[in-house]
């Protein structure tokens, strides 16, 4: 699989099969990532709880694991599954993770990590891809960053997802992980010259259409995750920018088609929380968001909401864009 220009970073609480939907309907090539589930989720539960997804290909599955007997059982789920590739999360630093022996601290063991891969690779057709930071804690030289790296590439590794900031295992919450350690996209641009047959991706810091353009002058492709989150157009404007928009977004014609999905997925069951969650920030910074995004945060947890709350939420935009025109 050749990595497209740009993805979404798999975020935890985000990356739902509900929020990926919504960013198919924005960006038709972007390629999404699931939440990072772990192999025990997956091989302990019923799989389809965590594993179905309804038309949000090119989509990748990420898990989290360290064991390869496990992770190679989940890598063929996800073909089971039709996502378009697995990814292996090297990246995460929190608590609950590092508890679980897997995520960031996977950086200090890059020949397990290696074996990990190997078993993925060697139980699926799908590519096989890391996610990793550059180091981790006081190892976050660029000589560390290769001794990860090496490996996984000597292994037939060929595409990396890089966080080009160090994870900090003890004393910085997750947050703090994704603001408080320096960027360092030098060390993506090395790293990619260095291994000019492998694609890394560069994911970090990047929030506006400028900045992923900056850095797409020195890196193949693009990764951003908690700006698109907050403002989920931002993807349309990066799909223009980068020449991957074949005809304008028509935003209430998106927003039309997500509303008819809510009330397919209500009449499933599904809470209406679950999906008006990850609709914040859909209006932000027009007339109206604010009062849209209070009405929903108030309602949208209530035992019956139902549809009608979202329509309620929506009307605010409109009032507010009459008063404006009026």
């Amino acid at each position: 699989m050749t990595h497209p220009l740009l993805s979404v970073a798999p975020m935890m609480g985000c990356t739902d099969r509900h929020f990926r939907y919504l960013l198919r309907l924005i960006s038709p090539s972007t390629l999404l990532y699931s939440e990072m589930i772990t192999t025990g989720a997956l091989l302990h539960n019923e799989p389809a709880a965590f594993l179905q997804h309804a038309a949000d290909e090119p989509v990748v599955l990420q898990l989290g694991g360290s064991d390869p007997t496990a992770l190679a059982a989940c890598a063929k789920l996800a073909e089971d599954f039709d996502y378009q590739a697995v990814n292996l999360n090297c990246g995460c630093p929190s608590d609950r993770v590092q508890t679980g022996g897997i995520g960031a601290c996977l950086m200090a063991t890059p020949d397990l990590v290696a074996d990990c891969f190997s078993a993925m690779q060697a139980n699926t057709h799908l590519p096989v891809t890391i996610k990793s930071r550059i180091g981790i804690d006081d190892k976050d030289q660029y000589d560390d960053f290769l001794r990860f790296v090496a490996p996984l590439y000597e292994a037939g590794c060929r595409t990396f997802i890089v966080h080009a900031r160090a994870a900090i295992l003890n004393g910085l919450s997750p947050k703090d992980n994704r603001e408080i350690p320096p960027l360092k996209y030098d060390y993506v641009t090395r790293i990619q010259k260095d291994f000019p047959e492998a694609t890394f991706v560069l994911n970090g810091g990047l929030k506006t259409v400028a900045q992923a353009l900056e850095v797409m002058a020195e890196t193949p492709s693009v990764m951003l995750g908690r700006a698109i989150y907050h403002y989920p157009w931002l993807l349309a404007d990066l799909d223009t920018a980068l020449g991957l928009r074949s005809a304008p977004l028509i935003r209430h014609e998106i927003i039309a088609e997500f509303r008819d999905y809510m009330v397919r997925q209500l009449g499933k069951g599904v809470r209406l929380k679950h999906m008006t969650r990850h609709l914040l920030g859909l209006h932000l910074g027009q007339p109206g968001a604010r009062q849209y995004r209070r009405y929903l945060s108030e309602h949208m947890f209530e035992d019956e909401a139902d549809i009608d709350v979202f329509d309620v939420a929506q009307s605010h935009l409109q009032s507010q864009a009459e008063a404006a025109n009026s």
